[in-house]
């Protein structure tokens, strides 16, 4: 019975409106965020061997595929709006923040990131311009146009890549008022504060008038436009809007994970990732995005974990193991299965399971 709000009451406005109005959220979301801005940098400089692939390998990335699905799930989610270009549009924040960098002397990187951002929101209104005529699978394949005209522009004009042979180019260091972020650790606290201050502002952008007309065009456009929204002006900023955050996701893909920036790392591939995170996690979820990211990104290395460990038990139990083709066939299958199984059970995602959950801890222990 701990997760009860009774005996808490709302006595103003500014109380009836705050994003966790229950007192136990609240307090989880102070120890989330001392979690990962206290606990993790302290583990990591405790334990430098594994700190340093966790924080590499799988906390940064996690991140910023993060940050990318809530660029979608703004726009799918909320607005309503398919999207197969992600990838196209965090490759355009990706070489925006090269290049301004690159050509614009003494710029602060984090500028430099925002105005990729706003480069990649150029290119979405852009590509999102038939969103006013099509919708459903037709808008879907239209903004896939924008993943290979995007491709074949980074790779069609080297001015992007500053004429290099071979079209890899590697990532300025990341300094921020004379501080180089040049560590694991420290690339991560910067990406995580990020993400948080963005994430921080999406959850208020959907709960403002904004998001409202997001999902009452995402319900059912012609009713919203009869109580007077603006479809094309209501349609262009949730694709800016989601450009922005995919562009700024890119630009940090670019600088604090691979290191490199490269068409190549931008592929059809990488916006089916993300699209399957939304889908997984929850679509018109904040916590969704985070969650499907979590699912895609974490579930395999703990599969591979799982199935190496097996392969111990059976090796010192039997003096047998598996196959190794077995074994990597095994983990996709489970993957798979792990895929169909949630959407079974909660067609709505991880996000829609988590409220659920909560809902029955307020009534615990009363059926009803």
């Amino acid at each position: 019975m701990l997760y009860r709000e009774a005996g808490q009451f709302k006595t103003s406005y500014d109380k009836d409106q705050q994003i966790f109005p229950i007192r136990q959220d609240r307090i989880a979301m102070i120890a989330v965020l001392l979690a990962v801005f206290v606990v993790i940098p302290l583990l990591t400089t405790a334990f430098p061997a594994a700190g340093q692939y966790w924080l590499s390998g799988i906390l940064i990335p996690f991140l910023i595929f993060s940050l990318a699905a809530l660029g979608l799930n703004i726009l799918t989610g909320y607005a309503g709006q398919l999207s197969l270009g992600t990838a196209a549009f965090m490759a355009v924040g990706a070489f925006a923040a090269y290049n301004f960098v690159l050509r614009v002397p003494g710029i602060p990187l984090l500028v430099a990131f925002v105005l990729a951002g706003v480069c990649a929101a150029g290119v979405g209104i852009l590509f999102g311009l038939p969103s006013l005529r099509i919708k459903g699978f037709y808008l879907a394949v239209a903004t896939l146009a924008a993943q290979f005209f995007v491709v074949w522009a980074l790779v069609r004009f080297p001015w992007f890549s500053n004429y290099s042979s071979s079209g890899v180019i590697t990532a300025q260091r990341m300094v921020i008022l004379g501080y180089e972020f040049d560590t694991p650790l420290e690339k991560y606290l910067l990406t995580l504060s990020i993400v948080g201050a963005l994430a921080l502002a999406a959850k208020n952008l959907v709960r403002s008038s904004i998001g409202r007309a997001w999902m009452a065009v995402r319900d059912m456009d012609v009713a919203a436009e009869v109580i007077g929204i603006r479809l094309m002006h209501t349609k262009l900023l949730a694709f800016a809007v989601s450009s922005f955050y995919c562009g700024v996701a890119g630009a940090l893909y670019a600088y604090a994970y691979l290191g490199t920036v490269e068409p190549e790392a931008f592929t059809l591939d990488l916006s089916f990732r993300i699209l399957f995170m939304i889908i997984i996690g929850g679509v018109g979820s904040i916590l969704g995005s985070f969650l499907g990211a979590g699912f895609i990104v974490l579930l395999p290395i703990l599969l591979n974990i799982g199935v190496h460990s097996i392969n111990g038990v059976l090796q010192a139990a039997f003096a047998w193991s598996l196959p190794a083709g077995l074994t990597s066939n095994l983990e996709l299958m489970v993957f798979g299965g792990l895929i169909v199984f949630f959407l079974i059970v909660e067609p709505h995602g991880l996000a829609r399971l988590w409220q659920i959950g909560k809902e029955k801890l307020r009534l615990w222990p009363f059926p009803h």
